[in-house]
């Protein structure tokens, strides 16, 4: 779910590139779509039951908040976000808060995810952005599919024939936003995330960030190209349901059935005719191989102890999660909320 947040910047950031953020007079406080793995159980009840029984193998998927300890120190803890501004996940918990405000790390995945820190960011490495090889989007898509890339590029005040040289993860990224969302974002409602940082800065809290915004545009734009392309079409495949998408991973996280993110994305994929392995290069590079990352850059923290290290939720689950990561160097980690 941490894909929601970096998406939502970048989304910011191309849009405040390409065309002026004029500030919406209103904007729901939630984008009102339907809990697809909901209508599965009714429609398509083997399709859920094998969602649900995937998500059953995944370890430490029962909370967002767990408690990290070691002797000596006082504890810390890891909390598992979604970055969307919807009043219903933006606003933490009592127990949360109590734990948040004694704190004095905050560590974030990234500290700083403002459009212009973006924009500064993607200045830096406009090679990851756009195929500069001759090489192009449109060679690699069915003309319908390129025919709702050029839609989804147009809506960011971008020409469309600009669509053909940009990389397919960042579209991907483009398609996760829908227009409810960007009139929330044009609106200024805050994603958890954001009003995390701020909090931690009132309350005189050191923000630190795990990773950087260039780290990420690299992790994204390093996943093989033929596994972004997949991606990008089993996107484009449900491109009229993104509220819908977007309503049925924030019923995942306030249900805590965190473990049936993956297996349903791939549902996705496999009725849209992409194969399930499009994922694997996926979640071990934008997740396993970033989460030993984070780990040892949260190491030092929880070492010191009162920390609050807050990651997109996805980063907490399975036997390459940070519950499991923290746990095999030795903290002790409990499940709180």
């Amino acid at each position: 779910m941490s894909r929601i947040r970096f998406a939502a910047a970048v989304a910011a950031a191309v849009l405040m590139g390409t065309q002026p953020l004029m500030a919406a007079p209103t904007a729901p406080d939630q984008c009102g779509g339907k809990d697809m793995l909901a209508e599965f159980k009714i429609k398509e009840p083997a399709v859920h039951q094998k969602i649900m029984d995937e998500a059953a193998k995944l370890e430490n998927t029962e909370a967002i908040l767990w408690k990290v300890e070691k002797d000596g120190v006082p504890p810390s803890y890891l909390f598992g976000t979604i970055h969307l501004p919807d009043t219903r996940v933006a606003v933490i918990s009592d127990t949360v808060k109590t734990v948040f405000f004694k704190s004095k790390t905050v560590a974030l995945e990234i500290a700083d995810t403002s459009e212009a820190g973006i924009v500064e960011a993607m200045a830096k490495v406009p090679e990851l952005l756009a195929y500069t090889d001759g090489t192009t989007l449109n060679g690699q898509l069915t003309a319908d599919e390129y025919a709702k890339v050029q839609k989804v590029v147009t809506k960011t005040g971008m020409p469309g024939e600009a669509a053909a040289v940009i990389r397919p993860w960042m579209i991907s990224m483009l398609l996760a936003i829908s227009d409810c969302n960007k009139a929330q974002m044009e609106a200024g409602k805050k994603a958890l995330d954001d009003r995390l940082e701020k909090d931690a800065k009132s309350n005189g809290a050191t923000v630190i960030g795990l990773e950087t915004a260039e780290s990420q545009l690299s992790n994204m734009a390093s996943v093989p190209n033929d596994a972004q392309i997949l991606m990008l079409k089993s996107g484009l495949a449900y491109v009229d349901r993104t509220d819908d998408m977007i309503e049925t991973l924030v019923q995942m996280y306030l249900t805590r059935n965190l473990g049936a993110t993956m297996p349903f994305q791939k549902v996705l994929a496999e009725k849209s005719g992409v194969p399930v392995t499009a994922f694997d290069s996926f979640m071990k590079i934008l997740v396993d191989d970033r989460n030993a990352r984070m780990r040892d850059k949260a190491k030092p923290l929880l070492d010191k102890g009162a920390a609050f290290i807050a990651v997109g939720a996805l980063h907490l689950p399975g036997k390459a999660g940070l519950v499991a990561l923290f746990r095999n160097a030795g903290y002790r980690v409990a499940a709180v909320e």
